[in-house]
């Protein structure tokens, strides 16, 4: 399996520690920084994280910032990033089978025990696919598919080219038919 990890400087040190971790349990890992206790801006990590989680470079992403949660928020700016900031077991298995979380964020001052714990059941527990639970993911990305505005903009100026080119072809088939008109009346 493999493993995005990534961190703000309140987080580096629990980053390193989890690194060693899962590299001894053989999950290929991929850190997307940062790489000291130098003062960093987490959202940057966060990007880079999600976006590697979303196009499939990693199967699942862990981020650590000082109390989870802003590292947490800007993961799940990610378009296709279910991102749950976790603090116990209990929540680490509600998340990955009722929501299908691909992104577990951690409080950097967690003890190491406690992240661990957490993340071995996180990897260890599969989305339930129960009906209620699926309806409810697919209304998320259904909002997050049409609410972009982004995405929003692409889709009506692609709509508004088609308008265009359709305008076009019928305006050009307008004179001809007009002249065939004119030379059957003659």
């Amino acid at each position: 399996m493999k493993i995005g990890i990534a961190s703000d400087h309140r987080g580096y040190e629990l980053k390193s520690k989890l690194i060693n971790y899962l590299s001894k349990k053989n999950f290929q890992i991929y850190d997307y920084g940062t790489n000291s206790k130098d003062a960093v801006d987490y959202p940057k990590y966060a990007f880079r994280l999600g976006e590697s989680v979303a196009n499939g470079e990693v199967d699942f992403g862990i981020a650590i910032c000082g109390t989870g949660i802003g590292i947490s928020i800007a993961c799940n700016k990610v378009r296709g990033v279910r991102c749950a900031k976790v603090d116990n077991v209990k929540e680490a298995e509600l998340t990955r089978r009722d929501n299908d979380a691909n992104v577990l964020a951690l409080n950097g001052s967690m003890p190491v025990y406690r992240a661990k714990d957490i993340i071995d059941v996180f990897f260890n527990t599969n989305f339930s696919a129960v009906s209620r639970h699926t309806k409810r993911i697919e209304q998320i990305q259904e909002y997050e598919n049409n609410n972009n505005p982004i995405l929003k903009r692409v889709k009506e100026e692609k709509e508004a080219k088609e308008r265009e080119d359709s305008e076009e072809k019928e305006e050009k088939k307008t004179p001809r038919k007009r002249v065939k008109k004119e030379e059957n009346e003659q």
